[in-house]
Order: C-alpha cells, then structure tokens, then sequence
C-alpha cells in the first residue's frame, strides 16, 4: 500500500540479492484475504467514467493485489521469513492522441474517478510535444471473464514450517554431500491482477509462481580456496505441487552428471549433488582455452536465449526506445524486411508463447486484455518477426497485438515485456548420451552463470555452474574456469543438433529489468540439450598479457 521499496535478502551467490518488494509486511494468514470482484468491477467503472467525461478516447483500469512471501535459510538456521502486501489502481488513458498514466493506492470511488481526471489533463498536455498520435491495434472487448494459473496446491495454504523445514532439509543434504556452507531461499509470488477497459473488457486473473535457489560452497581449509555451485532449479508458474517431483518425470544429464525433471523439482536431490559437485570442483581441472563443441543443458542455455534472442527481438529495443537505459539490438527491420536474414542455422525456430503450462510469462490475457498466444520470431533459421504490444503492431505490419504489455505492479504503467521465448526441440529422436557420442573434443555446461553481452545484443560471453570434458565421446572430467565467447549470428548458426522433446524443458527469470523508472518481469526460455560446433572457449582464471 506504501511506495516501492526494498529488502535485502540471503545471498544467493555469495553476497547479497537485492529483491522487489511492493507493500507492506503482513501477517501469513492475510495472504489468503480477497478482493471482491463487484468492487474492482465499481472502482473499474467509476474511473472509465471519469476518464471518459474528462475528453478521453480510450481508458484502461487495472486493479492489482501483489502477495510475496519470501523464506530464506542458512545452513541449518531460518534467516528470514516476510510476506508483503500491495494494492491499488492505475489508469491509462489516451486523450488526443497522447497517453496520460495516474496510479492511487486510495481505493475508493472519488479517488480512482480523480486518478482518471488526472491521467487525461497528463495526456492532454503530452499532446502537445508528440509528432503523431499512439495508434491501437484494435481488440475486441470479452466482457467479463477469469482466468488463473493452474494449480494443485496453493503455496499460501502450506504451513511456513513445512516450507522451512524443507529449505533446512535441502541445506543438510548439501553439506551431509560436502558442502561446507548452504543458503537457500524460498520466493513464492501471488499477483492478483484485474484489467477493464473501455473496449468492454472486465478481466480477473490469479497468477502464482514459485522458486528455490540455493548455493552449496565447499571450502578447501588447507588453502582457503573455495568453490560454489548454485541450483539448478527452474522457477516455474505454477503451484506447491512443483516440489513433489515424480520419478517418471526425471531427464538424466549426460553421463548421469546429475537428475532433473520436466516438470517439477526435488530440491533436496539437487542440494545434496551440489554439495558433492562443489567439492569436486575444488580439484576440478583447468579449461585449456580453444576452439570446443558445446553441449548445452536447458537449464543452461535458458539465459543465452532470454540475453541473445528474447531481449533482441524485443520491439522497442529495436525501435531505439530502450536504448537511453537497456540498449538497442542488432536484429534491426531491415534484417526482419528482408525475409532472409539467417539468425541462427536451419534447425533453429525459435517460438514466443505467454500460453505454455508451468511459464513465468504466461498468462491468459496481458496487461491491454489482449488475449495471449503463441507465434514465430525465427523460423527455420531466418528472423520472421518480434514482441509487439497495441501501439507497436502497426510498425511491423500486424494487425493485432502480440499480447506482450506487462506492468510489475499497479503503480507502474504496461509496456513491452518478453513474452516466453523457447528454442523448439528436435525432430528426430536423439537423447543426451546419444549427442554426445558423436563429440570428439567439446564440454558439456550445465546451469546459470555469469554471463555479458553488448547494447546490441550482439557479443557476448557466457560461464555456467557445471563444466565437464568431452572426449572421443565420452564424458570424461569435470573442468573449471570456463566460458564461451561469440556473437549472436554466429552462435546460432553453429547450432549443430538438438535432442528431441523428451529432454525438453524450461529455465527462467524471476527478476528481468528493463524501463526508466525500471520494472522487474518474470520470464521463461525453453530448449532441449542442444549442441553448438566450433565456438571459442576462454579460461577465466588466466590473465591475459
């Protein structure tokens, strides 16, 4: 209910993460309180109203209750346990041909009806510094209509012992395997969202997502030298239900390097592996820097795509609106107008979907009512289109929104976010174990690292949490001190091979920043192991010169 702020949480690489968090501190059991939907329905009209008697053409209300809790534990001892609150209204509106934007946590009638006022005298005056109107893409109102995140269990129904028991369980396991410290932390998320618009749209949503990182450090006393490796857990937009991982859902690395699954996450498996693969580490052999095939894991390859394809087939990247903050991107419409510029190599698609089960971007309609789906941005290699909201779909010749306008909070206006972008599978059959037979000299990668990449979305350079040798075909040592360097067109164009749906599965992005003032979205990239031939491998550890 009070202004942005922030909380520091555990650490989740050894230092500190920095964590949004909108509202007040509550008590667990306020959690499950609603709202009543006939009392967003009232608020929603009485702003519309207003917005509309003051000159505007068009008016958007959306009505937000934003639910965090967020446990955080280290080693064997509970740090930290909050739930936080916010709620209140924003309006958009278009007046003249301009938007105006007023937000208000004062949830009464004559507050949002000023709110409205306000937002049409903003637009009004931005009218006169703008060279040409904001052009909508027409979108049919639905009435009124729900849509929520499916589920089996609600996290907010799960005592906070059993949650903390759990992380504690996680922490014990890692260091029963050799870690010497374990952090581990538990964010769960509740956006209750509530769109109107003047096009005849009344839309109630109940979105959840979840995540469990942890870090396992292994400490070698004699030297001090230390080594950490981070989970491999894809946050996921669905119910408490992810913890229970089903056996017949587990994918094996290659090599049995380690277990995942597709569709769900036993994070005590994965804390007790990490435990024991960061102590390997400490003895791990040093990467001769060289020219390497690669064999991604999913939830590896996840951020190369969320940084190389997501961020640059954005629109207003491209548009050079992003560029003053964010950058702008090397995927220009020339390349898109040409209808030939060859992004990545045949067997490269690349899909947008804010439809797919279990995403974090997944919704069942944006923050315009538009209706999401699923469409192309690289197809058989060749860029074929972007991320688009009302006002940009014009740009590129469509005639409807993409369903990509998202706002992290009620007092933030929507504009263009990342919908899920996924590297489609496969078509022939092939596993792990099977790709990696025809490597002769390459390394296989497996979770998040530290990565950067230019304003362009072009160079870049890429490290992960796990590195072991491929030789002759076979997996042979774990490494250390790895990363790849390339450029986008030249790394998906080395894209060799991928394994087929079976290995399919999502990594994700709980805190992707973008805008001035900056809103945080949440985001997920799918893949199958995939392999790239022939790309540079540098050791991070040597000093050049």
């Amino acid at each position: 209910m009070e202004r942005r702020t922030f909380l520091k949480v555990s650490a989740i690489t050894g230092g500190t993460l920095l964590v949004p968090v909108f509202g007040n501190a509550i008590a667990a059991e306020e959690l499950l309180n609603p709202m009543a939907v006939q009392f967003k329905k009232s608020l929603a009209d009485a702003a519309m109203n207003a917005a509309t008697k003051a000159g505007a053409s068009y008016c958007d209300v959306r009505i937000g209750r934003y639910l965090n809790q967020f446990i955080t534990t280290r080693d064997l001892n509970v740090e930290n346990i909050v739930n936080t609150e916010s709620s209140g209204v924003g309006v958009r509106v278009l007046a003249n041909g301009a938007y105006g934007f007023v937000s208000t946590n004062v949830m009464t009638l004559d507050s949002v009806a000023e709110a409205a006022r306000q937002a049409v005298a903003i637009a009004k005056a931005n009218a006169r510094l703008q060279a040409e109107p904001v052009r909508l893409a027409p979108v049919k109102g639905v009435g009124e209509v729900a849509w929520a995140t499916p589920f089996q269990k609600d996290w907010r129904t799960v005592a906070i012992k059993d949650k903390a028991d759990m992380l504690i369980a996680a922490n014990k396991a890692g260091m029963d395997a050799g870690a010497s410290f374990m952090q581990s932390t538990l964010f769960q998320v509740n956006q209750q969202k509530y769109f109107a618009s003047t096009d005849g749209s009344y839309i109630d949503q109940d979105i959840h997502r979840l995540w469990s990182p942890f870090t396992a450090t292994a400490v070698d006393k004699a030297s001090g030298k230390f080594r950490t490796r981070q989970g491999l857990s894809s946050p996921a937009g669905m119910g408490y239900e992810f913890f229970d991982a089903k056996p017949q859902h587990k994918v094996r690395a290659p090599g049995g390097v380690t277990t995942l699954y597709k569709d769900g996450y036993d994070l005590i498996e994965d804390a007790r592996a990490a435990g024991k693969q960061a102590r390997e580490k400490l003895t791990a052999k040093t990467v001769e820097p060289g020219k390497y095939d690669l064999v991604l894991s999913p939830e590896h390859l996840f951020l190369t795509i969320h940084e190389s394809v997501g961020h640059a087939t954005e629109l207003d990247r491209v548009l050079g609106y992003e560029a003053n903050y964010a950058g702008t991107s090397f995927a220009t419409l020339d390349k898109w107008q040409s209808k030939k510029f060859k992004y990545g190599s045949d067997i490269v698609n690349f899909v947008a979907d804010k439809t797919a089960p279990g995403a974090l971007a997944t919704a069942g309609y944006d923050d315009e009512g538009v209706q999401c789906k699923r469409w192309d941005i690289i197809k058989d290699g060749i860029l074929v289109n972007y991320q688009a909201t009302r006002d940009q779909a014009h740009i590129i010749g469509e005639k409807e929104s993409h369903g990509c306008s998202y706002a992290d909070s009620w007092s933030s206006v929507q504009f263009q976010r990342m919908p899920n972008v996924s590297l489609q599978a496969g078509k022939k059959q092939l596993t792990p174990d099977e790709m990696v037979k025809d490597v002769k000299k390459g390394i296989y990668i497996a979770g998040r690292g530290s990565f950067s990449i230019d304003q362009q979305r072009y160079n870049f350079q890429f490290g992960g949490q796990l590195y072991y040798e491929i030789k002759d075909g076979k997996i042979t040592q774990p490494l250390e001190d790895v990363a790849y360097q390339s450029n986008t067109q030249e790394f998906w164009n080395a894209c060799s091979a991928m394994c087929d749906e079976r290995d399919w599965r999502m990594g994700g992005s709980f805190f992707d920043g973008k805008g001035q003032p900056s809103q945080v979205s949440a985001v997920s990239h799918g893949s199958s192991t995939t392999r790239f031939n022939g790309v540079n491998v540098i050791n991070t550890a040597r000093k050049i010169g």
